[in-house]
């Protein structure tokens, strides 16, 4: 892990959508000189300065020039900084640099990456190199995968009080669910169905939901891709635009947690369109919805403030035991879960990992085998997310 650096925490990409908004959470959270100590990094100063001034950020802010096409530039930046947080993506044309120059130089690391088919390559190519530093690298800091992610950790913690042990089964429904993408969420997407359509050896890391288990392979899981109705919510179900990264994250964490989730773990994630004629229909046309492929918005384009400020979510956790006995969560977000919600998560994982040296080891992580109960905290007490037994 990083020693003290100049900076705590580089915010890569602050002149992106995301990434402003992750520069104004962090001024009006932290401030600018106050115990988390961080700058904005970028391509150009112009821009750099422009979006300063637009969040409404002193001008005392630092500044930190980094291009992803100058692989030196990259490892004078992470040298600089005891944690990388990056909004630059997609990932797997502009990130892999990065993920580099961290994992070897002991530096920390949060994105926002939903692209399992590079997280799956970066972790063959860098895990040794950050298990060796000492670099916590950390994947899917935002929408997906936290919400998800700590939600069936926090679930399996009241199963453990609660039942005596975890749950081998936990369904993962989203109840509300008022926001939307970006484009840089968009062509991330795009991306992933390209590099997949070139190289048709990756379709089966996107369909696998053992893709970043390293060799292990659970029991059969749901696929979640066709509408179902489910007698014990009293709802159909829709596929969940997500759950093809998340549940991968969600194996993932229960893998690097030594599988305290269980050898036999079942996961699968959608989303709660109501009972009835009404609900059948809803689900049925979420899952004939091919809009996502054929969006276009481009990076840098997003919600308004407005869309941003009246956006939620709320999901459901519910799990068994191998007696039928029910255990059941939630996770509420108070914004727009891509983007409101999202950059107040990442900035606390990557502050969190700032002021925790010792809450994991060197390596490639996910939020909820890293940081676990610590980041539920610290995103309860700033982030307007709500993790409720129900």
């Amino acid at each position: 892990m990083a020693t003290t650096r100049e900076f705590g925490i580089v915010v890569y990409g602050a002149t992106g959508y995301t990434g402003r908004l992750v520069c104004e959470y962090l001024n009006n959270q932290y401030g600018v000189n106050g115990d988390v100590v961080w700058a904005m990094a970028g391509r150009s100063q112009e821009k750099l300065e422009a979006v300063r001034d637009e969040m409404g950020i002193p001008s005392d802010v630092p500044f930190v020039i980094s291009d992803a096409s100058d692989y030196s530039s990259i490892k004078a930046m992470v040298a600089r900084t005891n944690v990388v947080l990056t909004t630059v993506g997609p990932y797997q044309l502009y990130g892999s640099d990065v993920v580099k120059a961290c994992a070897e130089a002991g530096t920390d690391y949060v994105d926002l990456c939903g692209e399992p088919t590079w997280m799956h390559e970066m972790i063959d190519a860098h895990q040794d190199a950050a298990k060796a530093s000492g670099a916590r690298i950390v994947f899917s800091c935002g929408f997906d995968s936290i919400p998800f992610d700590l939600g069936v950790y926090f679930l399996q913690q009241e199963a453990k009080e609660k039942l005596g042990g975890p749950v081998s089964r936990i369904k993962g429904r989203v109840r509300v669910m008022k926001g939307t993408f970006s484009g840089g969420t968009l062509a991330s997407f795009k991306a992933t169905m390209a590099a997949a359509a070139e190289k048709p050896e990756l379709v089966s890391v996107l369909m696998n939901p053992f893709a970043l288990t390293e060799g292990f392979e659970g029991p059969g899981q749901p696929t979640g891709m066709a509408p179902i109705f489910e007698e014990d919510l009293n709802s159909w179900s829709a596929p969940f635009v997500m759950a093809t990264i998340n549940t991968k994250n969600i194996h993932r964490s229960n893998y690097l947690l030594a599988h305290e989730y269980g050898d036999d773990f079942v996961y699968d994630e959608m989303m709660l369109t109501g009972p009835g004629d009404q609900g059948e229909a809803i689900a049925k046309a979420v899952a004939e919805d091919k809009s996502m492929a054929e969006d276009p918005r481009q990076p840098g384009e997003g919600p308004s403030k407005e869309e941003r400020e009246t956006g939620h979510y709320d999901v459901l956790f519910v799990g068994v035991n191998a007696d039928g006995k029910r255990v059941m969560a939630s996770v509420k977000g108070d914004k727009d879960p891509g983007y409101g919600s999202t950059c107040k998560m990442i900035a606390e994982s990557a502050v969190c990992l700032l002021k925790n040296a010792d809450a994991a080891t060197g390596g490639i992580w996910t939020p909820a085998a890293a940081m676990g109960s610590l980041l539920i905290d610290r995103l309860q007490d700033n982030a307007g997310l709500i993790f409720a037994v129900e």
